[in-house]
């Protein structure tokens, strides 16, 4: 059976109907419910499942004031403004569902759907509690995305899992209940809790897990969780199973992990790390690796494609010197400062977070300024992200590069990163840079979209340019450490390799290689096709997690290594 709301008829391979529940989605510059790199990831999902006539929905939530506005004080550093976000081209469904959050059985979730034809998706149902029916309380619920209130934050699980599953419900139900990330867990505890048949259920269970970092690994206290209303119809025993090595806290991801059929990391590397953090933990499922990916529908540059089809190299360094010229402007416009289409342009553009170290450029600061200095390979550096809003350490990094950089004519930071200000820095800078400590970047994807633009990565091989990066011919890659995880010893490896990368290799082979950049380029742009476009992904969600069967599949699994043991 088909979602009736889909605007056609779904391929064969894709007729399971799955519902995705992601806590964002970034699909236009417009709809503002995303913070990041989920968002990003999720909203290409969306685009792909619909070019390939997938029988899929997403659910998630409208958030009232979104992640937040970034703007400057008057000293230009960091302000974080919530400003509400008012969206005409929604539609009103007339669904209003009920979810029980502490002692109030009726808390009232209105649902908005985002039709497929209003940005070329499959249907994603918006949840809200801002409207009247509700309390103030109940209202606050769905203002900001990743809420800092505990209490608010669990409660915003609840809407999005438990009412997005009863919604689910009301639309036939599903075939598969994907949780992207853990957020959504109440969607798995409210269809168990309520199952008579709890094997049968779990069976419709998967789960993507996206960070080793413990602040994206979700836990709660279990008393708390009753109060809330996390298991309805859990006994002691079933929620015991899932907290046994966890005695008082419940683990989102590794609930998850416990109760899905399957799940998936979301890079080959991040994979084995996975593996390797939750090995110890009793009762988990599988975990695979789907290795992130992204549209190229939404962020390919049409001329750019075009003329890498004709292996037109010079048509494509015209079209870039144009999209310099674009990113020039709002640097110009946020900064008064006029960068020069000639010289080699650096973007550290994504989430601001301590552990992907955009200050990593500067740790000596002497270098730094040696750098920006040079005369016979001069370089623009600019900097952009949102640190999550209540993360200061974050934001003070931030502030440190809005000082350091005022009155430097070649290096600036810059404000509002999201969609269009993304798609603007990697269409127009020549190199992309990433700094993260290695394993703590499970994927990433933003280098991905840059190099289908024409920008060259340079990076810390971690995440996907694991399986993508082949240093000096489709990338530049810093060496890694010979200390991992030793944060003094790692940051100053991580930094002498970049800086003899950088001085040695990457700026002569922009300035004077003899054809060395334009493979590298090249390269670069006709790689990342071949394997990180999210139709690719899509299609691997339907084969490797949504139609795996656990009896079939581990049985076929297990023959096949005895016939690999008899033929040795």
């Amino acid at each position: 059976m088909n979602f009736q709301d889909l605007p056609y008829l779904p391929a064969g391979e894709y007729s399971k109907r799955v519902a995705y529940f992601s806590m964002e989605f970034a699909i236009d510059q417009c709809l503002k419910i995303y913070g990041g790199g989920l968002g990003f990831l999720s909203g290409s999902h969306m685009r792909s499942a619909y070019e390939l006539k997938q029988n899929l929905i997403g659910i998630g939530i409208l958030w009232k004031y979104g992640y937040y506005d970034q703007n400057r004080n008057s000293d230009q550093t960091l302000r974080v403004d919530f400003i509400e976000k008012n969206y005409t081209f929604l539609e009103d469904t007339g669904i209003v569902i009920d979810v029980h959050i502490f002692d109030n059985p009726h808390v009232k979730v209105k649902v908005y759907k985002l039709n497929p034809e209003t940005f070329q998706t499959v249907p994603v149902y918006l949840l809200s509690t801002d409207i009247p029916e509700n309390d103030y309380l109940s209202r606050t619920i769905t203002y900001r995305l990743y809420d800092d209130n505990e209490l608010t934050r669990v409660a915003q699980s609840i809407v999005l899992g438990q009412g997005g599953a009863k919604l689910v419900e009301l639309l036939g139900g599903a075939d598969v209940y994907h949780l992207n990330e853990g957020h959504a867990l109440p969607a798995f505890t409210y269809l168990y809790g309520k199952a008579t048949n709890k094997e049968a259920i779990r069976a419709k269970f998967v789960f993507t897990t996206h960070t080793p970092e413990k602040a994206g690994n979700e836990e709660h206290s279990l008393d708390l969780l009753k109060k809330i209303n996390f298991f309805p119809g859990w006994t002691d025993d079933e929620i015991e199973k899932i907290t046994h090595q966890t005695p008082g806290v419940v683990n989102y991801t590794l609930a998850a992990l416990r109760l899905a059929k399957k799940a998936n990391a979301v890079s080959k590397l991040h994979g084995i790390v996975a593996r390797q953090m939750w090995e110890g933990f009793e009762g988990i499922c599988e975990i695979d690796h789907i290795t992130n990916a992204q549209s190229l529908t939404y962020w390919g540059d049409a001329p750019i494609q075009a003329a890498l089809a004709n292996k037109d190299y010079e048509a494509i360094v015209s079209r870039k010197k144009e999209l310099k010229n674009e990113l020039f402007r709002v640097v110009a416009d946020q900064t008064g400062k006029l960068f020069d289409p000639d010289v080699i342009t650096i973007v550290w553009a994504r989430r601001f977070a301590a552990y992907k170290r955009p200050d990593l450029l500067f740790w000596n600061l002497d270098r730094f300024m040696a750098l920006l200095e040079n005369k016979k390979y001069p370089v623009q550096i600019i900097w952009a992200g949102k640190p999550y809003p209540t993360d200061y350490r974050a934001i003070d990094i931030f502030n440190q590069i809005v000082y350091l950089t005022r009155h430097l004519p070649n290096a600036c930071i810059l404000t509002g990163y999201e969609l269009e200000l993304s798609r603007i820095l990697k269409n127009g800078t020549d190199v992309w840079l990433n700094t993260p400590r290695k394993l703590r970047e499970a994927s990433g994807t933003s280098g991905m979209t840059a190099a289908m633009n024409g920008a060259v990565n340079f990076s810390i091989n971690d995440g996907w340019m694991v399986e993508f990066g082949q240093h000096r011919k489709n990338c530049y890659l810093i060496p890694d450490t010979t200390a991992p995880g030793i944060v003094d010893i790692q940051d100053r490896e991580d930094f002498e390799n970049l800086y003899k990368v950088l001085e040695e290799e990457l700026l002569p082979d922009f300035y004077e290689g003899k054809g060395q950049w334009k493979e590298v380029m090249m390269n670069s742009m006709t790689d990342v096709l071949k394997y990180f476009i999210s139709d690719r992904m899509a299609d691997e969600y339907y084969k490797k997690l949504y139609h795996f069967n656990p009896e079939k599949d581990l049985n076929q699994d297990s023959s096949k290594k005895k016939k690999t043991r008899r033929a040795t």
